[in-house]
């Protein structure tokens, strides 16, 4: 199945590319989030005609995506959790308990933008745990996962 870019897609393209993906991917996912349209002769003109727009949006979405970088920069947050005394956590944070005490701490974060590559987290610690928010824009923030007496 053919489609063309509306926004840029990681491992996909650019703005306005004519991509083949699988049948499912483009039905179940590109078009109805909008980051793709069937390539028919019409969409065709119509993305041509647009593209200009379509660059102009992209660049104001990764220029909101860099200000939010630059927010969070060098910030660290703190989480309390239950523990046994070998640091061990009673059940796991995971990438909404992150997301929460992040915009808790003043920066609005969705749970699909936190990264945690190796999974839930099960121990007291520091971590360095990686945000995604673009494409092209990543950063880190330090979390420190506190034990909590009960």
């Amino acid at each position: 199945m053919d489609v063309i870019l509306v926004e840029k897609v990681a491992n996909l393209g650019e703005i306005g590319s004519i991509v083949s993906v699988k049948s499912g991917h483009g039905r179940n996912f590109l078009i109805p989030s909008g980051k793709a349209v069937f390539a028919t002769d019409d969409n065709r003109a119509k993305i041509a005609a647009e593209h200009a727009e379509l660059l102009a949006k992209a660049a104001e979405v990764l220029a909101t995506a860099e200000a939010r970088k630059a927010a969070l920069e060098g910030k660290a947050i703190s989480i309390s959790s239950l523990a046994s005394d070998e640091g061990k956590l009673f059940g796991s944070i995971g990438t909404a308990d992150i997301a929460k005490a992040l915009t808790e701490a003043g920066t609005e974060i969705s749970k699909q933008e936190v990264r945690l590559s190796e999974g839930a987290l099960r121990n007291t610690g520091e971590y360095e745990i990686a945000i995604h928010l673009h494409p092209e824009v990543d950063t880190s923030i330090k979390l420190e996962i506190i034990a909590e007496q009960a």
